[in-house]
């Protein structure tokens, strides 16, 4: 530890710069990193800390959609009254990562490339279809959020790439989302399963469109394309959430461990779904 280097750059060429050579770990919030290195999962030479980058904090609107700074906490999201009213599943979602404590420092971009397959944020986020920006070496580059991890621990990122930023697109009036998770205990655990799931209606209360993202039940998080299909053109009525349903338990791979089987996963998976599409369809039909 006495070899450990902390840089704290200005700006993102500042960082990239920072990053160059290999050996270096990012720091948003910390509460992953900070955790790994004390149990010696992680011995970086450099910690790049991106707070003080312009930017890399904070939420703004722009073209009708919303940008999120990678390194934004969940507690300034929970506190961003226009995200909460477009985006609730997505605050909620961010906002049962750790403790209150915990929720001052944890940050949406660094919950996503800690690459757990359970991250809480990420499944509300790929049902949202949300964008990342990534910046390196060689230039900026934009990719779904489900194209960030690639395995469990695993990210896409070069060793001189950081993730800028997370773009949430325009919001039709009559959308909205939701996210659910399944924990052993009543809070402050990981999930078990956790499922997001993004809708928009037509005018008499139809679904024209709908994302659905799986969380812990495959080695990263899915979206599952059958399940949103199954709901276009319904009312979610039963015969669409059993098929929903359905089509998420069919795209389940998880694995058995001491906090779940992966039957018990599977089950979960569908259950939670159709849970969250329901609450979705309600706050969808209840905006205007």
């Amino acid at each position: 530890m006495a070899d450990l280097d902390y840089v704290a750059p200005a700006s993102v060429a500042g960082a990239i710069e920072a990053l160059a050579g290999g050996g270096a770990k990012v720091l948003a919030g910390g509460t992953d990193l900070l955790v790994q290195m004390r149990a010696g999962r992680v011995k970086p030479q450099r910690i790049v800390d991106l707070k003080r980058i312009p930017g890399l904090i904070g939420v703004r609107q722009e073209n009708g959609g919303f940008v999120i700074g990678a390194s934004t906490s969940g507690a300034e999201l929970g506190e961003h009254a226009a995200l909460i009213h477009a985006w609730p599943g997505v605050v909620e979602a961010v906002q049962l990562i750790g403790s209150t404590q915990v929720q001052g420092r944890a940050s949406i971009g660094g919950n996503l490339c800690n690459a757990s397959p359970a991250a809480d944020s990420v499944p509300a986020l790929v049902a949202a279809r949300a964008i990342c920006v990534v910046v390196g070496g060689q230039g900026r580059r934009e990719l779904p959020v489900e194209a960030v991890v690639t395995a469990p621990g695993a990210t896409v990122l070069a060793p001189d790439e950081f993730l800028l930023e997370i773009r949430l697109p325009p919001r039709a009036a009559r959308a909205s989302d939701a996210y659910l998770r399944q924990i052993p205990r009543t809070e402050m655990d990981i999930a078990v399963v956790g499922a997001g799931v993004s809708l928009t209606l037509d005018a008499a209360g139809v679904c024209s469109e709908a994302h659905v993202a799986l969380g812990a039940v495959a080695p990263t998080v899915l979206l599952v394309e059958a399940a949103g299909a199954a709901l276009i053109g319904t009312t979610l009525d039963d015969a669409a959430l059993d098929a929903l349903a359905q089509a998420a338990e069919a795209a389940c791979r998880p694995i058995s461990d001491k906090r779940g089987t992966a039957e018990y996963r599977t089950r979960i998976a569908g259950v939670l779904a159709r849970r969250a599409a329901a609450i979705a369809y309600r706050r969808a039909s209840e905006r205007t």
